[in-house]
């Protein structure tokens, strides 16, 4: 006798930041699966409209979503979807963040201006959101105070440092995000 196979619960995470702070990264660093993506190569016509400063030789840009999958249990499954990054993109996050359980905030501390539009996405919407530094190459020349001062954070927002091309920075990330929604008083319904 068999018992009736149920579709496992499904938990929704969003990944939000600036362009080229490493969103596709992060997602296909923790997915067991490989990811969607939708990279396409910039053109002339994002000359004067994207802002490359500080994204080195970066030649691609997500232009849809980012697409992961985390089996945590045969009755829980995790789907992570990565932002569009830049702003003419925007208007995709409304639709992207319909049932979200919460989010991940990547930013990179040589150009933290491009994480406030992330953070003010989450807070005026009330979801619950984690802040993840970005070290690219290991450089990290700010202190934690001085990256939550900048970031004008709330005390209660859980904020990493690490590598996010490095699997166990992603799981932490994440299990950190799971813990602040654990610790949040539930809704009153």
């Amino acid at each position: 006798m068999t018992t009736p196979q149920t579709a496992p619960s499904a938990v929704k995470i969003l990944i939000a930041g600036g362009f080229g702070v490493g969103k596709t990264t992060l997602v296909g660093a923790v997915s067991e699966v490989a990811p969607l993506r939708t990279e396409e190569y910039l053109t002339k016509a994002s000359i004067g409209v994207d802002d490359l400063a500080g994204v080195g030789q970066k030649d691609t840009t997500t232009v849809a979503l980012d697409f992961g999958r985390i089996t945590v249990s045969p009755e829980l499954v995790v789907y992570l979807f990565g932002t569009p990054g830049q702003e003419r993109f925007w208007f995709m996050w409304n639709d992207l963040v319909n049932g979200a359980l919460g989010g991940v905030v990547i930013a990179d501390t040589r150009r933290l201006d491009t994480s406030f539009a992330s953070i003010d996405f989450f807070e005026s919407r009330d979801i619950p959101f984690v802040v993840a530094i970005n070290c690219f190459h290991g450089h990290n020349t700010r202190t934690t105070e001085e990256i939550r001062a900048a970031l004008d954070l709330d005390p209660h927002v859980p904020l990493l440092i690490g590598d996010v091309r490095e699997r166990p920075f992603g799981r932490d990330v994440l299990l950190a995000l799971v813990d602040h929604l654990m610790s949040l008083p539930a809704a009153a319904g």
